[in-house]
């Protein structure tokens, strides 16, 4: 059997979409573990949120941050970095960063610029932490800590569908992308594919022929699902799965968040072990 790499996004696929939990997905957590089977968390989430997950989950392995944004590496994780070691930053945490997203700060200025053009919106930056606890639902100390972004500013939008075209068309022209998860996010040129790509190489270049595995729910996971070898949706919490998702091999977990997650590498390990 090929060495399998799995990625997945955090909310509302490994994680709950209404309590944040991963609790249905222990079953399929602890086979990963059992297996040593790499599983990459790939998130919209800041990289203080994915590290406070990481350890929940007893996960050492690198992640990837702010859609895409940046890439984190456990230092003497990977014999060599290839290519990549240039663009590498070591940080002084036990990191080496490669950065993909666009500065933070140009993105609340794009923000800023569009909110003066008339668009009904309301970014992180712009809210308190007690704020962001109430439209996500997170304690408060997590909210704290989707505050502290590098690459990606999430933001509630009040417009239909028509302005919301408009808005897009507005953000392309500043240079910027518009990519919509449990928000919307306007993000440099990263994706999730984009950095799904660059650790997949990575581990190809250390250990040899890999299998690829995502696990998403939403649009801003399409690039990582269209890049892997085996793409998952799980369905959302209104039990359906998203229609925007369809592209080649997409395989359709039957049950939403958590559950489907489950369900979902329980199935393909089992198909993986038969096979080699």
């Amino acid at each position: 059997m090929k060495q399998p790499v799995i990625f997945t996004d955090l909310d509302g696929t490994l994680l709950d979409h209404e309590t944040y939990s991963f609790g249905p997905a222990l079953p399929a957590l602890k086979l990963i573990r059992e297996l040593d089977i790499p599983l990459i968390v790939c998130s919209s989430k800041t990289r203080k949120e994915i590290e406070w997950y990481r350890d929940k989950l007893g996960n050492t392995h690198p992640f990837i941050s702010e859609n895409g944004g940046g890439i984190f590496i456990p230092s003497g994780y990977f014999d060599t970095l290839g290519q990549f070691l240039r663009s590498a930053e070591t940080l002084e945490d036990g990191y080496v960063m490669i950065r993909l997203g666009a500065p933070y700060r140009e993105l609340r200025s794009a923000l800023l610029e569009l909110r003066n053009e008339g668009f009904g919106i309301t970014g992180f930056g712009d809210m308190t932490t007690a704020e962001v606890a109430a439209v996500t639902g997170l304690p408060e100390e997590q909210a704290a800590m989707s505050r502290e972004r590098d690459f990606d500013e999430p933001f509630l939008f009040n417009g239909d569908d028509t302005v919301a075209v408009k808005l897009q068309e507005a953000i392309r022209l500043k240079g910027f992308n518009l990519t919509q998860g449990r928000f919307f996010h306007i993000l440099g040129g990263s994706d999730k594919g984009k950095a799904a790509a660059i650790l997949a190489d990575l581990y190809r270049k250390n250990y040899g022929e890999i299998t690829t595995c995502a696990l998403g729910d939403s649009p801003n996971d399409l690039p990582m699902l269209e890049y892997v070898d085996y793409p998952v949706i799980v369905k959302k919490s209104d039990g359906r799965h998203d229609p925007r998702i369809d592209i080649p091999r997409l395989i359709k977990a039957e049950g939403a968040g958590p559950i489907g997650w489950n369900l979902a590498i329980i199935g393909l390990l089992d198909d993986w072990r038969r096979d080699c």
